[in-house]
């Protein structure tokens, strides 16, 4: 099977039926997406496939053939910081930072759809995702100052 994630393509022989976050993490090394419920509850495995939020641990490999697959390692760079990336960090977000690249990926492509949401607006698209330590007040307003950063709110 052949794959493309965050712009290298990989040839991986693995089960059709194999979750992509076990072939991401693995197989080819891609640890930021993590496993935390296994049933696509909780969001700490959540990637983009062709732009598209997915949660990993539930989304069959072979639906992902032929596709571009985007992991937190290809948001952006340390040079280059996705904007969500940026406010992250700003804000402060993280604490034990285990859901954070899910919380990322899923703020990123929230972003694209709503440039300039409301709090309504971010808690409700953010609460498929969960924080054990509780940061939502922190991600809240990481999402409102990378919505700034990109031209939004």
């Amino acid at each position: 099977m052949r794959l493309q994630v965050n712009g290298i393509v990989y040839d991986v022989d693995v089960e059709p039926d194999m979750p992509l976050l076990w072939v991401l993490r693995d197989e080819l090394g891609i640890t930021g997406p993590k496993y935390g419920c296994g049933v696509a509850y909780c969001g700490a495995c959540s990637v983009w496939v062709d732009g598209m939020l997915v949660r990993s641990c539930s989304y069959a490999v072979s639906a992902a053939e032929g596709t571009s697959v985007t992991t937190i390692e290809g948001l952006g760079t340390p040079d280059a910081l996705h904007a969500v990336q940026e406010a992250w960090i700003e804000e402060q977000v993280a604490q034990c930072g285990y859901c954070q690249s899910g919380q990322i990926m899923t703020a990123a492509a929230f972003l694209q759809e709503n440039s300039s949401p409301s709090d309504d607006e971010i808690d409700e698209a953010m609460s498929a995702n969960l924080c054990r330590c509780g940061t939502y007040p922190r991600i809240r307003a990481a999402i409102k100052s990378a919505a700034a950063k990109l031209g939004g709110a």
